[in-house]
């Protein structure tokens, strides 16, 4: 899988899917104003260096019924990793898990029914005999979801590589618009 940076039409292509993810490449073409063609190569090539994973429906697990989420962080046994993998995949509850640095060793995120049903979550996790120790905390609220278009849509600006924290002094602010 090669990787690739995105430039401007790239990031207009993946706004525009992000805003109409069943709009087809003859509508992606009128909103972004490039030829069908181009359209549809750009899209393969970004599939193919493994930037679009998939076009599967976005699901809100809460929405599903699932709307106890918590984040749990697991201290695991030395050289487990696969172990503990294998342990988690088999979990229906775990929504992703994460090899981290510092004070734990896995940052996983659950979702459940109800309280009731993460305790039995947490459980499952504890089981695997490659943990060693977990700690929880149950989120409230989602204040930022999941996102990826500003990070792109910042590297393939004009001066990217600079965020409004990152900037020198001297350098003019950017427009106030948050993303």
């Amino acid at each position: 899988m090669e990787r690739r940076s995105l430039d401007a039409l790239d990031v207009a292509l993946l706004a525009a899917l992000k805003e109409q993810p069943r709009a087809g490449a003859l509508e992606l073409s009128r909103l972004t104003g490039v030829a069908r063609a181009t359209v549809s190569a750009r899209l393969q090539r970004l599939e193919d260096s493994g930037v679009v994973t998939g076009y599967g429906p976005d699901v809100d697990v809460a929405a599903a019924g699932f709307g106890v989420q918590a984040f749990v962080t697991l201290e695991i046994a030395q050289g487990a990793i696969d172990s503990v993998q294998r342990d988690l995949e088999a979990i229906p509850g775990l929504l992703e898990a994460h090899a981290t640095t510092g004070s734990g060793d896995v940052l996983c995120r659950v979702a459940a029914a109800s309280h009731e049903a993460l305790q039995q979550v947490l459980v499952e996790l504890n089981r695997s005999s490659a943990v060693v120790r977990s700690t929880s905390v149950i989120a409230l609220s989602s204040m930022v979801p999941f996102r990826t278009l500003p990070l792109l849509e910042s590297a393939a600006a004009p001066g990217a590589g600079r965020s409004a924290m990152g900037r020198r002094p001297g350098d003019a602010p950017t427009s106030g618009r948050g993303g």
